[in-house]
């Protein structure tokens, strides 16, 4: 069956929208002579830099006119006029359950994701976990979704730029163009739960190490006036340290400057997914949830996953439920360790010249 446009719904959160991309964009190289249609949510519609011709973004203002039953009908019509013939439901969640709904009761194909909640459960479970077995990825089940409305295709891609990185006048302002032999490492030391959060005594520890070395400079990546606060320290204290959370740049500045880092280290957040789709290698931080999960960011390597071999973890799926130990002891890792990765990926990034 072959449709003329198709419907894509992922409205939330950001690294999750992201993780869409390298399955959305290859499925749309796939099938040139079919629109796709992605819903999301405004700050999220951001992140579709150098899309398809064929990728349309259309905004759910969930908070404003899409608000509610009777804003989310006015949506629904809203895309039913754009003459959609199939919907991928990349969310399912109680909003794209909605939408959903109606397009199926107007003889319109749906697909929706499967989530894996009970694997997911099973993995969080107070008993004891045995060997811990990797559940599909992400990028399969929305694959997956998009191979059940018959389009078969390979995923396809290496970054938002293509073989090439983003435009080095975006950012010129914070920084001048990478020197000769500089190595250049992003840290993102904040996630949306405390369970994924590194403590930042030992993060500022692993920043202060790394500022030290030869030819090195430190981009500082957060938002929200904590972490600016907190950011603006690091970069007083240390040497060739840059905040980018003084004022909000916006994803076409930070993707730009992400593509031409060297390494990413953070946390399991957004992040590390904006930093693989510039395909920039990422030494992750995970605590209280854990890569077989099926959240590891796309083409990165397990290598670089920093983590404690705790038999309670994972306890949550998103980092979101407290500790059961009350310590937080799957983020006691020392700064050395996630130094000494980085610098083994500095040695390595000089050896293939």
């Amino acid at each position: 069956m072959s449709y003329r446009k198709v419907l894509i719904m992922r409205l939330s959160a950001l690294g999750d929208v992201a993780m869409t991309i390298p399955v959305v964009y290859s499925v749309c190289r796939a099938y040139p002579d079919t629109t796709f249609v992605m819903l999301t949510q405004k700050v999220a519609s951001q992140l579709f830099l150098c899309a398809p011709r064929n990728l349309q973004v259309v905004v759910a203002d969930v908070k404003g006119r899409h608000k509610g039953f009777g804003g989310l009908y006015d949506l629904a019509k809203e895309l039913r006029s754009l003459s959609i013939d199939a919907v991928a439901d990349l969310h399912d969640v109680l909003r794209t359950k909605f939408l959903r709904t109606c397009f199926r009761w107007w003889g319109i194909r749906v697909a929706v994701i499967d989530k894996g909640r009970k694997e997911k459960h099973q993995l969080t479970a107070r008993h004891k976990h045995g060997e811990l077995h990797p559940l599909r990825s992400s990028f399969e089940r929305y694959g997956e979704v998009f191979n059940s409305l018959g389009f078969t295709f390979t995923p396809q891609f290496d970054s938002l730029y293509g073989e090439g990185k983003g435009d080095e006048g975006l950012y010129s302002a914070l920084t001048p163009p990478k020197a000769p032999g500089e190595y250049w490492i992003g840290v993102a030391p904040f996630a949306k739960h405390e369970g994924k959060i590194y403590p930042l005594d030992h993060m500022e520890n692993v920043v202060a190490k790394l500022s030290g070395e030869s030819k090195v400079k430190i981009f500082l990546f957060g938002s929200g006036e904590r972490e600016r606060d907190i950011l603006s320290v690091w970069q007083e204290r240390y040497p060739h340290v840059i905040t980018l959370a003084d004022k909000r740049h916006g994803f076409a500045l930070e993707l730009a400057l992400m593509s031409h880092l060297d390494v990413m280290i953070s946390m399991d957040s957004a992040n590390m997914h904006l930093a693989s789709l510039v395909a920039v290698p990422v030494v992750s931080v995970w605590g209280a949830t854990h890569p077989c999960c099926g959240f590891l960011g796309w083409h990165q390597s397990e290598a670089n996953v920093v983590q404690l071999p705790l038999g309670c973890r994972p306890c949550s799926i998103f980092g979101n439920k407290p500790c059961r130990r009350k310590d937080y002891a799957c983020m006691e890792i020392a700064p050395s360790v996630i130094v000494e990765r980085v610098k083994q990926l500095k040695v390595q990034a000089a050896s293939n010249g």
